[in-house]
């Protein structure tokens, strides 16, 4: 198994033509006609489309399920034809992979790799093992079946072109808070709170140190965010973070007035324990949202946000290579 990051691996940016393989290695879709409509999309927009052999296939059973997500993960990277892979969805899954992924193989065939929610897991894991930059960003059933202007244009332009991660925009719709003014640089590191407060305490959580936290979920009460948020505490390991960027926390039917002034108070409580000179915001256009910003993982990035609410983010250096 490889061990240890080396450097950061930055993978090749995408040209018209180029093949996109398709994996499922979280839970299945209930409705294939969104596959259709997804691999239609991709390929109106110019690009070859491979599914994997397991793409969308159910099985109770978590040992026979696990052996055709690894298969179709080390595929799709083995394959020299394909240069982006994109996940079907999230739900539950990726982080049994964890242990029994070929590090080595991926790390040996970098290449562009998006899916967030609990595809959260294997992004972070790829980046702790061996460097390389994936993007949390649309997915095949979520979005790309029906994607909006902004996700179209965050998800083509920072797969495409080196130089629009060097300033990223929010959505009109998200306004930003300011809950600490300032600027930091440090790599984004993060995605949904749930995967990845699962994840600490093991080798595939990338360290925090130095980093800009950037944080979503759904269907989460205030104390289970309360609770989690705790946990990294605990763990020592806001303290460390240059940053944290908050984004999109929505609760379903339980997201009454006071849960969300709730919410808010927890977000505010728990800046304090991060960097204590860095700074901290939420309203980022980033979770289980139809206008959903791509943001790479492991890229170092510089921050800035005023008590206006002003707000700018932006890659030091290019993302992916021509």
């Amino acid at each position: 198994m490889f061990c240890g990051v080396m450097k950061t691996i930055t993978p090749k940016a995408l040209h018209k033509g180029d093949t996109i393989g398709l994996i499922s290695p979280s839970s299945h879709c209930a409705y294939p006609e969104k596959i259709g409509q997804a691999i239609g999309y991709l390929e109106k927009n110019g690009y070859q489309v491979k599914p994997s052999r397991h793409l969308n296939c159910i099985d109770t059973d978590p040992a026979i399920a696990d052996q055709h997500k690894l298969h179709d993960l080390h595929e799709m990277f083995r394959e020299p034809a394909i240069k982006a892979i994109i996940c079907l969805r999230g739900g539950a899954g990726a982080s049994r992979l964890l242990k029994k992924i070929d590090y080595s193989l991926i790390a040996d065939n970098p290449k562009i790799f998006v899916g967030y929610s609990d595809i959260t897991a294997l992004s972070l894991a790829l980046f702790a093992k061996t460097g390389l930059i994936s993007f949390s960003g649309p997915m095949l059933t979520t979005e790309l079946y029906e994607p909006t202007p902004y996700t179209e244009e965050h998800f083509w332009e920072m797969l495409t072109s080196p130089s629009y991660a060097l300033s990223l925009r929010n959505h009109p719709a998200h306004p930003v808070t300011c809950i600490r003014a300032g600027e930091a640089e440090g790599s984004l590191i993060g995605g949904n709170l749930s995967v990845l407060s699962s994840m600490i305490g093991t080798p595939y959580l990338p360290s925090l140190n130095d980093a800009l936290l950037f944080l979503e979920d759904i269907n989460e009460p205030a104390y289970r965010i309360d609770r989690m948020l705790s946990h990294l505490d605990n763990a020592a390991l806001l303290a460390s973070c240059k940053g944290v960027l908050f984004g999109q926390f929505g609760n379903g039917a339980e997201n009454t007035k006071e849960e969300h002034l709730r919410l808010q108070n927890i977000f505010a409580y728990y800046s304090e324990h991060a960097h204590t000179n860095g700074p901290v915001m939420r309203g980022l256009s980033y979770g289980h949202i139809r206008n959903l910003m791509t943001i790479p993982v492991g890229a170092r990035f510089k921050m800035r946000v005023t008590e206006t609410g002003d707000f700018s983010l932006g890659a030091l250096h290019p993302v992916i290579e021509e």
